[in-house]
């Protein structure tokens, strides 16, 4: 089985890259899940969206351990069901936290949750990501130039041994990239 994690700042690409890894197995005739988290499916990923369009101490709190527990969830609920699972939004949500609170809980979530070698962080300047993210109808409580800087930086320090992607190319150029990668490892596999 593959555990597939793709994650990195909004407006990166995560869900169309993700979407397109699941293509590419199942047109090879291999089981896919696609976990998005958020989720929208249950109770936590619900909760953990509402916050996320909250503003203030207490929505960041929640968000974060309601994200974490939508995780967990889809993780009990969904690891080993296929012969791919995909993560969207997966471990680096953490990064949103203070850098050592979010080094100690990256740090655990990888002693608890599985990894693999098919981790993706799919990396974006801040001054892009907003762009993109401006087509939205909606605006994240972390979706702020400032907000973003933080964030990419911990990201990237907490991202150590994964596959970092730059996207600012064409949605076939970065998919070319994952797909590379993915077929040296399958190699290896």
């Amino acid at each position: 089985m593959r555990f597939i994690i793709i994650d990195g700042l909004d407006g990166s690409g995560k869900s169309t890259q993700a979407r397109l890894i699941q293509k590419k197995y199942l047109s090879q005739g291999e089981s896919v899940i696609l976990r998005e988290h958020p989720s929208t499916d249950n109770y936590y990923g619900l909760k953990a969206k509402k916050a996320l369009l909250g503003r203030g101490t207490i929505n960041r709190i929640k968000a974060s351990v309601y994200y974490a527990l939508d995780v967990i969830r889809s993780v009990r609920k969904y690891n080993g069901k296929a012969d791919n699972i995909i993560m969207v939004r997966y471990l680096m949500g953490i990064a949103y936290l203070p850098l050592p609170l979010a080094k100690f809980l990256y740090w655990f979530f990888t002693m608890v949750l599985p990894t693999s070698d098919y981790m993706f962080f799919l990396d974006l300047e801040p001054e892009k990501s907003l762009k993109r993210m401006s087509r939205r109808n909606e605006e994240e409580m972390f979706e702020n130039k400032d907000s973003l800087i933080r964030v990419r930086k911990r990201a990237i320090e907490l991202a150590q041994g994964w596959h970092v992607i730059n996207t600012v190319g064409t949605i076939e150029e970065v998919k070319h990239k994952i797909n590379a990668i993915l077929d040296e490892m399958d190699k290896k596999q």
